[in-house]
């Protein structure tokens, strides 16, 4: 009796041995997905803002990718820092996983989930600080009243948006880090009614002041389009988007995890990389384009913020790909049927 009892353990210890290492793997997979975002971003700042080779050319030159110019000397070693920065994204997880074994698939999908929401909160409180502060600049300078109060010469700076840029919105970016450090409040309420007053404002003032300026339309599509792509990661995780599918309320908790967790691996990380790499492949990209050259928009003494707008696709794909990569490990926990997943009412699916 004794010897079918232990190989009825060691199976059970084999089985249980197994399940650990595919949770592990699934960990390590959303990890270095979250890891090399970043890792790509970073790399992109480099290149393009400031000026070192990218980890390509150096790999070119060294023939594992075709044929390229060899690089040496400080190039060659900015080219070998950024292709640390990009094997760091593979080796810190690995090592974070391996580190904690005990986190389990929920526990990392919900730190992924805060990591997303303080990007979306401090995304939040900036296009709040740097609307009412540009729109209030834009005011003043249209009506003349600047000058009167910061001066000829800082009038004229102001009206440029290579200083605009760096030295207005930037700090209020940065203040809108720090607030976000110390808030919880994502603010998507707060956000749709400023939307609402901006667009009130300007029916009042056009119809019973006979009063427009570029500014004001500015500032509504400055906000709206802040609304819709910011809210996008926070809608996800709350199941609050519309599925076509509708087939999906009627699916028990593991088939729609095996659903949730193909279509966040293959449609929703795939799109994100796609937006992610259109818009910041090259100098001319359409993210990396307006970013580097602070466009603005034609409209005269409008407000300086279309360059932030574009950069508003590059905030959507960066928590759209960390909420994914959330979704998929709770997916994998519900295939697994592991305890403490979010309760969603069929009915609640559309």
């Amino acid at each position: 009796m004794s010897a079918p009892v232990q190989g009825d353990a060691a199976g059970s210890d084999a089985a249980g041995h197994d399940e650990s290492t595919v949770v592990l793997v699934w960990r390590v997979v959303a990890w270095v997905i979250v890891a090399a975002t970043f890792g790509f971003l970073i790399n992109n700042y480099l290149i393009f803002w400031r000026g070192w080779p990218g980890a390509m050319p150096l790999l070119e030159g060294l023939g594992l990718f075709g044929g390229g110019k060899s690089l040496s000397g400080e190039t060659a070693t900015f080219g070998w820092m950024q292709v640390l920065v990009y094997a760091a994204c593979l080796v810190g997880p690995v090592v974070f996983v391996l580190s904690r074994k005990s986190r389990g698939l929920r526990r990392d999908s919900q730190s992924m989930t805060d990591l997303s929401a303080f990007i979306i909160r401090a995304s939040f409180w900036a296009v709040v600080f740097v609307g009412l502060v540009d729109m209030t600049l834009s005011f003043l300078r249209v009506e003349g009243l600047l000058d009167s109060i910061v001066g000829s010469e800082l009038t004229t700076e102001l009206g440029r948006s290579q200083f605009r840029g760096p030295y207005v919105h930037m700090p209020l970016i940065l203040l809108a880090i720090i607030v976000a450090c110390f808030t919880r409040t994502l603010g998507f309420t707060w956000l749709a009614l400023l939307v609402v007053i901006a667009e009130f404002s300007i029916v009042i003032t056009r119809f019973i002041f006979s009063y427009e300026q570029a500014f004001q339309g500015d500032l509504v599509r400055f906000w709206y389009a802040a609304l819709f792509l910011f809210a996008s990661a926070y809608t996800l995780i709350e199941e609050g988007h519309v599925r076509v599918d509708v087939l999906y309320a009627g699916f028990t908790k593991r088939t729609r995890g095996w659903v949730n967790a193909v279509g966040s691996l293959i449609l929703g990380i795939g799109l994100c990389w796609v937006i992610l790499c259109v818009g910041h492949w090259g100098k001319s990209s359409i993210i990396n384009s307006p970013l580097l050259n602070i466009e603005v928009s034609q409209s005269g003494f409008g407000m300086y913020v279309k360059y932030l707008m574009a950069g508003f696709l590059g905030i959507f794909a960066i928590s759209m790909m960390i909420q994914f990569a959330s979704y998929l490990l709770e997916s994998i926990a519900e295939i697994r049927e592991e305890a403490g997943g979010q309760e969603v009412e069929p009915e609640l699916v559309h």
